[in-house]
């Protein structure tokens, strides 16, 4: 069973995370030059998933703004999806955030994304409203999700549950 770490990205991802951009999003993805500006935005918070090779399975980035993370980016390598490892990001996002005192996340999320919005939903995120044509690529809404405090016990005990979920498998938390 391999094993998964989590690190803060640096320009050593890079490769890595273009790759995973043109698997997961095609020709409509983010510039190698976008991440690397995000690594020295000061609102900005990037963290990768890397199994025992130290490659980049994955990643999540999130905008810090007063007491609320704006959810900018997650994705999975095709071929690590279904390991749990999009849980194992927002658990560490979220710890981040507990650590920093920051009350909410907030994300966008595609219409059609199914599978993406079955994950947040998992972690609390809650529809509160549409952009329409957000999407460039095709003009498809977005789905506007918010937790509640992520300080209330209920909210804990979402985070909770989720955090025992992934105990005894392959993560370092």
């Amino acid at each position: 069973m391999e094993n998964f770490a989590i690190e803060k990205m640096n320009l050593s991802h890079l490769d890595d995370v273009m790759e995973i951009e043109a698997l997961c999003y095609g020709k409509h993805h983010w510039s190698r030059g976008s991440f690397a500006a995000e690594l020295n935005n000061n609102c900005a918070v990037y963290l990768t998933a890397v199994n025992e090779n130290k490659k980049c399975v994955g990643y999540m980035g999130v905008w810090r703004i007063i007491d609320e993370a704006h959810v900018t980016n997650l994705a999975v390598h095709p071929d690590f999806q279904g390991k749990g490892l999009a849980h194992f990001l927002i658990l560490s996002s979220l710890k981040q955030c507990y650590e920093d005192k920051i009350k909410y996340m907030t994300l966008e999320v595609r219409k059609s994304n199914e599978r993406a919005k079955h994950v947040y939903e998992a972690f609390g995120f809650k529809s509160l409203g549409i952009r329409k044509k957000y999407y460039q690529d095709n003009n498809e809404d977005a789905i506007i999700m918010w937790t509640e405090n992520i300080f209330s016990e209920k909210y804990k005990e979402i985070y909770n549950k989720n955090k025992e979920q992934l105990l005894g498998k392959s993560f370092n938390l």
